[in-house]
């Protein structure tokens, strides 16, 4: 059989022998088109979650980045009530530099609000952060799927409560005309007045805020506690691990990284200790052991009128707590953990 051969054309030569310089030249932009329509299509494909984000976003830059630029007054004696042509301007106060940080640093209430601050920062963190944890660990533990629904909605139900009806609650119980005092009166002992009493009024702001908000994070380690795979409990048990190792060493450090992150968002949250809370029992044990930074500076601001004082309080709350999130994040890192932003 003959086989016939067909003439190359000196382009077709031309392109076999060069072929980098072919498809170089050109191979470039088409990457780079390629990579643009990439974005667009992403962007296409995206649109609707990305229109279901706004009104979030609107919401975050309006509530909560548009009023930093009112740090300003911390720099001036602010007045509202100056105007420049019927028009109140910010900028037409007199500026006053440094001087309302100086009058905070030398003012005693504002330190003893400081020191209210920390001490129930720590207590919360000693006494209420492992409590969501522990009840996480007993209710997964429960086999049967219908009690352990029913322990779940029972202890998430008070985080829809208002702090009014919580306060109203320990009232009923522990106030001098409440349940336990009562009890205590019918036995031959004196009554118990919980809520007015300034020594324990730390305990009890641990308590309410217990009582509120542990069921919350209930829910947050129960749903890293599904994520552990059970092919890991039986290779424990298969070891010969017990129901106390395989927690330690299989349910614990699955549990890790979420701790780490509600543990660094907690300690950026340290000086934020509950203002409506403590402002509605501010009165009945007095400023002494109820005054915080946030009620400090709603008390100087809004019911003294001294908004570039308040201004200013708030400004060094918010630089000290960007100093924490920054100090746990890091020890997060340390710790292996990614923390609220990767390094």
């Amino acid at each position: 059989m003959s086989h016939s051969t067909v003439p190359r054309t000196d382009t077709e030569a031309e392109a076999k022998e060069n072929p980098p310089a072919a498809h170089g030249a050109a191979g470039a932009p088409r990457k780079r088109r390629a990579g643009k329509l990439g974005l667009r299509a992403r962007f296409r494909r995206d649109r609707v979650l990305l229109l279901m984000t706004l009104p979030a976003v609107l919401l975050v830059l309006v509530f909560n980045y548009v009023p930093i630029l009112g740090n300003v007054v911390a720099f001036q004696e602010y007045d509202p009530y100056i105007s420049d042509n019927g028009v109140v301007s910010i900028l037409h106060s007199p500026w006053v530099g440094l001087e309302n940080f100086q009058r905070i640093f030398e003012d005693s209430a504002f330190w003893n609000a400081v020191r209210n601050t920390l001490v129930l920062f720590f207590l919360q963190l000693v006494l209420y952060f492992p409590i969501p944890i522990l009840l996480a660990l007993l209710i997964n533990s429960v086999v049967r799927p219908r009690v352990r629904a029913i322990a779940q909605a029972v202890l998430y139900l008070p985080h829809f409560f208002s702090w009014v009806l919580v306060i109203a609650v320990f009232q009923q119980l522990f106030g001098g005309a409440g349940i336990l005092s009562q009890l205590l009166r019918a036995h031959g002992y004196d009554g118990l007045d919980i809520m007015t009493d300034p020594g324990t009024f730390k305990f009890l702001v641990t308590a309410e805020s217990v009582w509120k908000d542990a069921g919350w994070g209930i829910i947050v380690f129960l749903a890293a506690l599904a994520s552990v795979s059970p092919d890991l409990y039986e290779a424990a048990a298969m070891d010969g691990a017990g129901r106390w190792r395989r927690m330690w060493h299989v349910t614990l450090p699955a549990l890790r990284p979420v701790i780490a992150l509600l543990l660094v968002l907690r300690v950026g949250d340290a000086l934020t200790v509950g203002f409506e809370q403590i402002l509605l029992q501010r009165d009945a044990v007095g400023p002494g052991a109820a005054e915080v930074l946030d009620t400090f500076v709603w008390w100087n601001g809004v019911r003294n009128q001294d908004f570039g004082y308040a201004a200013a309080a708030g400004l060094v709350k918010g630089v000290i707590s960007l100093g924490l999130v920054l100090a746990a994040n890091k020890v997060a890192h340390l710790m292996g953990e990614q923390g609220v932003y990767k390094k």
